[in-house]
């Protein structure tokens, strides 16, 4: 919007919209915790490793946290938080704009590539499914899709006209993953890559925001567990566990949902939406930041 990269602002929307309900959520599960499962005896740590996002490679290499396991994936998000502006001002200096989406799909493929090498020394599954390094190529190809929707080649238009195509993919991706097992490690090579790319037809599907896929994604039902989505995934996995531990499956697939969409909502209605309206509230600064454009196209503005 402005033509430049303002960091703080970046971060401080960011940390408005995941901030405000991970603190809830920390801070229901170190009062509740201990009264729900007497014998926790890693609580403490449990919360400051989660409220750190420390969780990715506490998992990987110290089994720390115990409990919120899920908290791993929040922290790889946080991570890539962390490393992509900086790292988009290095390739915007050094490619053009339009141009933004080859860099960042090289880095796709050699993320994989890394991803791979630590397959082939034989690390353990966890330190590898779980860490940032090696779980950042769905971010990144992410990422290219931004960057083609923004200035979009001409291939991506005929990307798009062939999306009836790409979505087959998705009734492939059962039958595709179903043979992995929870330590095998071509679910970490190819399984996650077919998920990554499943993920991407679905984007490329709806950019246009018309078709059979877009109507269906836009069902109110849908749109609304979208809205609480970062919510149920907050309070599911201690919700679950609970379920776990005194009923049979059926009923944690029945009730697991409905409970921890009821506190995403909780939470939502509440300090979510007070710190949604702040970070919306916040107009854009005119600051010190980091200029997007290349020095050829600088020059050519001088001109």
């Amino acid at each position: 919007q402005s033509g430049r990269l303002d960091f703080w602002r970046f971060y401080k929307r960011r940390f408005l919209r995941l901030g405000p309900a991970l603190l809830l959520f920390l801070a229901a599960y170190w009062l509740f915790a201990p009264l729900i499962w007497p014998g926790l005896d890693d609580v403490n740590q449990d919360v400051v490793v989660s409220a750190l996002y420390l969780a990715d490679y506490g998992i990987a290499f110290f089994d720390s946290p115990d409990t919120l396991l899920h908290m791993w994936s929040l922290s790889v998000e946080e991570h890539f938080y962390l490393v992509w502006p900086p790292l988009l001002v290095l390739l915007l200096a050094h490619t053009a704009r339009k141009q933004l989406w080859r860099p960042v799909l090289l880095l796709v493929a050699l993320m994989f590539v890394w991803r791979a090498y630590w397959v082939a020394q034989g690390q353990h599954f966890y330190e590898i499914f779980f860490r940032f390094d090696t779980r950042a190529t769905g971010m990144l190809l992410g990422s290219a899709l931004a960057a083609v929707a923004v200035h979009r080649p001409e291939w991506m238009d005929a990307l798009h006209a062939r999306q009836k195509y790409l979505l087959w993919l998705l009734p492939v991706l059962p039958f595709a993953v179903i043979g992995y097992g929870w330590d095998d490690a071509g679910a970490l090579l190819w399984g996650f890559a077919l998920v990554e790319l499943v993920a991407a037809a679905i984007i490329v599907a709806v950019s246009k925001q018309k078709g059979v896929l877009f109507d269906m994604l836009s069902l109110p039902a849908l749109v609304w567990v979208g809205k609480m989505s970062y919510g149920i995934y907050l309070w599911h996995y201690p919700v679950v566990r609970l379920l776990r531990a005194h009923t049979d499956w059926q009923w944690v697939v029945i009730l697991g949902l409905p409970i921890s969409a009821a506190f995403a909502a909780l939470s939502f209605y509440t300090i979510e939406r007070w710190a949604l309206r702040r970070r919306d509230a916040q107009p854009l600064r005119a600051p010190r930041p980091r200029s997007l454009g290349t020095g050829a196209e600088s020059q050519g503005s001088a001109r």
